[in-house]
């Protein structure tokens, strides 16, 4: 989702004559009119009074402090404007913070960069002083990264994935349940259409991903990385399914009991703090995986596979739900924003991977559906939540952290509308080594 990087490309055509006088104070304007081409799509505004863009422009982008300037200047792209943004030194005006969308659109399609040449940059740092290239200490809202995570344990081990999703996870259930609404489901929707209200839309989810596995009452579910539950609650009171939700994440597992308890549920559907390679080792009717592979480590997907095809019954089903890179040659890795504030650790797959790690585990694919569309139009509906209830969360959460959340919604529902990244579902099935299933020649649900 970078502000930035994105234009780097451009960042290589022919530089403007310089446009910075030597032996002279330099303004903010002055910096800006040196990384950009004209014109631009926002006013900026600096704290030293200067300005530059047109007067009329429905974006104003605010540098409100030496810092703001000191984050953009030392750390560009993405990493170095989130870090202004977040801690408050860099304002937006025209859009809402909780779904700040069209300037994240406004920036990308119509901003153009350029670098300077090395003369008119040394102009410009002599001319602001060189201390603002110093980088300052990033927000508290900032993971450590990667490098230093190392001092948590390796990647993708128990302990570091466990701080990992405190880190994401951990933030408020007061503030999720404002954000996702009644259902407290933090994944991809299913929309039949655009007017249809989120709630319905994640009924549908679940009554799809429901169908897929076949699921009655009595078959035992296992969900893993089950969030607050909403995918055992769901079946157990719709399908009268056995359903056992483990997450690493103790706030959603006590959240979710309790709404388990609260809903009459309890015998039917439970919810555990509980590693998923902690499962108990039994074997399940059917398992799902709904938003978890993202966070385990795409070298990892071997024994994570292997993991869930155990716990699955001979001639059960598996559904895998999770976001994908748009092609299998994109990095694993997400960029600097997404890791530091969002993240951490956190790794995509293009779909072809996903498909051959689930069959080289021996399992077989049978059905794959892309649901890119229906993720933009959720992250859509959870802004319209973060604006509607942006007091609350702030008071929740604080400025910067509420605003991490609207920058990132408002950033991927752009990368799911572009085709950036994608969300696939992969139904399998523990078939036989003789190849025998009980799996029907044409699905046997609506798809």
């Amino acid at each position: 989702m970078s502000l930035i990087d994105r234009h780097q490309r451009e960042a290589s055509v022919p530089a403007a004559p310089s446009r910075v006088a030597r032996g002279r104070g330099r303004t903010l304007a002055d910096v800006i009119r040196a990384l950009t081409t004209e014109p631009l799509p926002v006013r900026i505004t600096g704290y030293d009074g200067s300005s530059v863009g047109p007067a009329d422009a429905g974006i104003t982008l605010a540098i409100r402090s030496p810092r703001g300037l000191s984050y953009l200047l030392t750390a560009p792209g993405d990493l170095g404007m989130a870090r202004a943004y977040v801690s408050g030194d860099l304002g937006l005006s025209g859009v809402h913070p909780g779904d700040p969308y069209e300037a994240l659109r406004v920036l990308k399609d119509e901003l153009r960069l350029r670098v300077p040449p090395v003369p008119e940059a040394l102009a410009l740092a002599r001319g602001l002083g060189w201390e603002r290239l110093l980088p300052p200490p990033p927000p508290p809202q900032e993971a450590v990264p990667r490098w230093k995570r190392v001092m948590g344990g390796l990647r993708h081990s128990r302990i570091r994935d466990s701080s990992a999703i405190s880190h994401h996870y951990d933030v408020s259930n007061a503030f999720y349940e404002k954000v996702l609404g009644e259902s407290m489901t933090y994944t991809c929707a299913l929309f039949r259409s655009p007017q249809d209200s989120l709630e319905t839309a994640q009924a549908a989810k679940y009554d799809l991903v429901a169908q897929k596995l076949a699921v009655k009452a009595g078959v035992r579910l296992l969900d893993v990385g089950c969030g607050w539950g909403g995918m055992v609650r769901h079946v157990a009171r719709e399908y009268g399914v056995q359903a056992l939700g483990v997450t690493l994440s103790r706030a959603q597992a006590e959240w979710a009991q309790a709404a388990i308890e609260r809903e009459g549920l309890t015998g039917l559907a439970e919810v555990r703090y509980l590693d998923y390679r902690d499962t108990p080792r039994e074997q399940f009717d059917v398992v799902s995986s709904i938003g978890l592979t993202e966070h385990i480590g795409v070298r990892h997907y071997p024994a994570y596979f292997g993991s869930l095809r155990d716990r699955l019954r001979p001639d059960g089903r598996l559904l895998n739900h999770c976001i994908t890179r748009a092609d299998n040659r994109a990095p694993h890795r997400s960029g600097a924003f997404i890791d530091r504030y969002v993240f951490p650790d956190g790794e995509l797959a293009g779909p072809g991977r996903v498909l051959s790690e689930i069959h080289d585990v021996g399992l077989e694919v049978q059905h794959e559906e892309n649901l890119r569309r229906h993720y933009a139009l959720t992250l859509a509906a959870w802004c319209r939540n973060l604006v509607a209830n942006w007091d609350f969360c702030v008071g929740e959460v604080g400025a910067g952290t509420a605003r991490v959340w609207g920058l990132y919604m408002a950033g991927s529902r752009m990368s799911f509308e572009r085709n950036a990244i994608q969300l696939h579902q992969v139904l399998a099935t523990r078939t036989s080594a003789a190849g025998v299933t009980s799996y029907p020649l044409r699905p046997d649900w609506l798809p």
